[in-house]
């Protein structure tokens, strides 16, 4: 009799669990959103001006240390008398420059130039200890490394928005007929990209684009923008290996559609977007539009 018992209590079990996994399959995924890190860490284009009034002026163990991370105390050049409190809350900035000042498309200078000033986020601090002119502040959240001359804004949380699911990525894609511009550089004047990576776009809240918006990303074939020596004509003809029976221009053939990118920060003329799909790698050059 106890056998029997035991015997039906795993049968009920078993049907439990049965029908538990069938109604987890039937529940679509949840999209997820973009993680804390790529929101925060991924950096930004402006043609304004950032206020630059607060800024790391120093740090603990200053003799030995020129840069600082997660857990470490900075000094920083605002207290009590301008209104700094215990447990106010800075993200940190610096501007950045190409440490090779070589472009690597035709037009790359030009359109960074309307972009604005690229900026990287260092991280997060928060104040610890205020004194009368100067504060106390510990790293508590870093993206990169942070120095003296740091650029403090107070926090602002910046959403997050949901990636779609990447199945749905049309490698064969029609133009959309809405705004187009370039990949024009990444973080760290980065020129090669792929998945997750942080992007800058010459598009921006003047030509429509908001936090949430996917850009398609393409290029043409036979472009040759690119400062890497190609040779002309290589998309019907090369040498030894057979051609087309007519040429075609760089715009005649179907483009190639090689991945898409969720856009996270937007200033007036410039989008911070991470690829969140790639079919092959993407170059600064490539061409974007809006979804």
């Amino acid at each position: 009799m106890g056998a029997r018992i035991a015997v039906l209590s795993l049968s009920v079990l078993l049907g439990a669990a049965v029908s538990s996994a069938q109604n987890a399959s039937q529940t679509a995924p949840a999209t997820p959103q973009v993680d804390f890190s790529t929101v925060n860490c991924s950096g930004f284009a402006t043609d304004q001006k950032v206020p630059d009034e607060i800024r790391i002026v120093s740090a603990e163990q200053s003799n030995i240390k020129i840069t600082f991370m997660r857990g470490d105390y900075v000094d920083i050049n605002r207290g009590q008398e301008q209104g700094v409190r215990v447990g106010d809350r800075f993200s940190v900035v610096r501007p950045v420059k190409d440490p090779t000042d070589v472009p690597w498309f035709k037009w790359q200078d030009k359109l960074l130039k309307a972009m604005g000033q690229l900026y990287i986020d260092a991280g997060q601090v928060r104040v610890v200890n205020v004194q009368p002119k100067v504060s106390v502040a510990q790293v508590i959240f870093s993206c990169d490394y942070m120095q003296r001359g740091d650029i403090l804004q107070p926090y602002q949380e910046r959403p997050s928005p949901l990636w779609k699911d990447n199945s749905a990525f049309d490698h064969f894609a029609p133009a959309s007929g809405k705004a187009v511009a370039m990949v024009v550089a990444g973080r760290d004047y980065t020129q090669l990209f792929g998945k997750l990576s942080p992007a800058y776009v010459n598009l921006g809240s003047n030509q429509g684009v908001k936090v949430g918006d996917y850009f398609r990303i393409f290029r043409y074939q036979g472009s040759m923008a690119e400062t890497v020596r190609q040779n002309k004509g290589y998309q019907y003809s090369m040498y030894g290996f057979g051609s087309a029976p007519t040429p075609y221009a760089w715009n005649e053939l179907p483009r190639e559609v090689v991945g898409e990118g969720i856009v996270l920060n937007v200033s007036r003329n410039a989008s911070t977007m991470v690829i969140t799909s790639s079919s092959l790698d993407i170059y600064a050059g490539d061409y974007v539009e809006i979804e």
